[in-house]
């Protein structure tokens, strides 16, 4: 299959999910959360646990960017958000940009409302339901409420801590420490060997989809280290030199995914059966197969909104993807 029938397959390259946010995030300034709240122009988006209640916009037939999740901050209050819980995302233009924690008794109420849809962030991405730049605010905005369902407590010395600096900071009124917002780095890597790239199965995965292998980066290592690391762990594939091509905000709960292309140095497949239930090499046609969509035997490769689906296309098509 030549390279150039690929790419007019596959079209454009799609948009990485998560990954559109354009906000100020205005970190020298989070001090002023209430005059931000006070201000009349101020925005917000509803989030509950898994669910993010949408707004359907007028006219707009059902499909990509038929909703938009920013309300009027006046209105998110109004259905049953949480201003004294207010996480600031960021300025638009000077415009600030929240993100209200809402109670489920709250949430129940808002999915029997017709101009209303309460759906999971995953969902939201995959179908393109919201436009690219609310998808990263939407991104940021479930890490935080995330972390912050997690650190009520203090964990130097168990005291309830207090929020502070706009939801960025959880400070403790016992013992002082102060408490911050952390991201989990993942390195999630397409292992190549010529004209073939190895593709792995998780129990979790939908039935047809092989993707990249991936991992959680461990103390001590650099992101070159965890790839060669997971790659020999779970499939038995050495690996040499490793490249870095992309990076993407996974908020499920709170990591970044560091994507890169591995030199494999051996062949020969062992897997690690709590991790993998199947592992083989794919030749950079029937890559191609999987990202469209045809394979003769119904195998698909990850939604496009995610960075495997990127790191495949990279390899198929002998170029990187574009970056944010």
């Amino acid at each position: 299959m030549a390279t150039g029938t690929v790419t007019d397959l596959l079209g454009p390259w799609p948009h990485l999910g998560y990954t559109g946010a354009r906000l100020d995030r205005a970190s020298e300034r989070r001090g002023q959360s209430e005059a931000f709240l006070a201000d009349p122009r101020a925005r917000a988006c509803l989030i509950a646990g898994e669910s993010i209640v949408l707004k359907r916009r007028p006219g707009i037939e059902e499909g990509h960017g038929a909703f938009e999740a920013l309300f009027a901050l006046e209105e998110a209050a109004a259905l049953g958000g949480r201003p004294n819980e207010a996480c600031l995302l960021g300025l638009d233009e000077g415009v600030p940009h929240f993100v209200l924690p809402l109670h489920a008794a709250a949430l129940a109420m808002l999915t029997e409302r017709a101009d209303l849809f309460v759906i999971d962030l995953r969902s939201i991405a995959v179908q393109g339901l919201v436009g690219t730049e609310e998808i990263g605010e939407l991104a940021t905005a479930k890490a935080m409420l995330a972390w912050h369902a997690r650190r009520t407590f203090c964990s130097n010395c168990g005291e309830k801590l207090i929020v502070a600096e706009a939801g960025w900071r959880r400070e403790c009124p016992n013992c002082g420490a102060q408490h911050f917002p952390r991201t989990d780095p993942v390195v999630i890597m397409l292992t190549v060997d010529g004209d073939e790239c190895l593709l792995g199965r998780s129990p979790r995965f939908a039935p047809s989809m092989w993707s990249c292998l991936a991992g959680f980066v461990e103390p001590g290592e650099t992101f070159e280290q965890a790839v060669r690391r997971e790659t020999l762990e779970e499939a038995g594939i050495r690996t040499g030199e490793v490249r870095y091509l992309a990076s993407q905000p996974w908020p499920f709960p709170m990591s970044v995914m560091i994507g890169t292309h591995a030199q494999a140095t051996s062949r020969e497949i062992t897997i690690d059966q709590n991790e993998l239930e199947g592992a083989r090499w794919f030749h950079r046609d029937e890559a191609a197969l999987l990202l469209t969509r045809t394979h003769p035997e119904g195998l698909t490769a990850p939604p496009q909104m995610a960075i495997a689906h990127h790191l495949i296309r990279a390899f198929v098509e002998g170029r990187d993807p574009p970056r944010g």
